[in-house]
C-alpha cells in the first residue's frame, strides 16, 4: 500500500489545476501543519523541487511528496475530489485522525 492513495477524480483535478497554473510536471506536496479548530490542518501545494527530506511516490501520472514530519500523520490517507450539491472540493480521508472538525479541514491525531 502506498503512503497516500489519490483517487482518479483527485488526480484528474490536480493535473487540471497544474495545467491552468502553468506547472505541468510538478509534484503534489501534501503536508500537515498546526492550526484549525482541531489542532492540525492539511495543506497541498505544487513543488518543482524535492527537498531531500521527504517521502516521494509515483501515482500513475502524478508524483506525490510528503515531508518526513507529516508522513506518520498521513500514512494511509486517501485524497479524493468531490463535485456535488452538498460538497465540492478535495476531501482527505485519514485513518489516523482521532477527531475532525465539521468542515474536514482540521484534525487531531
Amino acid at each position: 500500500m502506498s503512503l497516500i492513495e489519490v483517487t482518479a477524480a483527485a488526480r484528474d483535478q490536480v493535473l487540471k489545476i497544474m495545467e491552468k497554473q502553468g506547472k505541468p510536471g510538478a509534484a503534489l506536496r501534501l503536508y500537515v501543519q498546526g492550526g484549525g479548530c482541531s489542532g492540525l490542518t492539511y495543506g497541498m501545494s505544487f513543488d518543482r523541487k524535492e527537498t531531500g527530506d521527504e517521502v516521494a511516490f509515483e501515482d500513475p501520472s502524478l508524483t506525490v511528496v510528503v515531508d518526513r514530519a507529516s508522513a506518520p500523520l498521513l500514512a494511509g490517507v486517501k485524497v479524493d475530489f468531490l463535485l456535488g450539491l452538498e460538497a465540492s472540493g478535495f476531501k482527505i480521508y485519514n485513518p489516523n485522525a482521532k477527531q475532525s472538525c465539521s468542515c474536514g479541514k482540521s484534525f487531531s491525531a
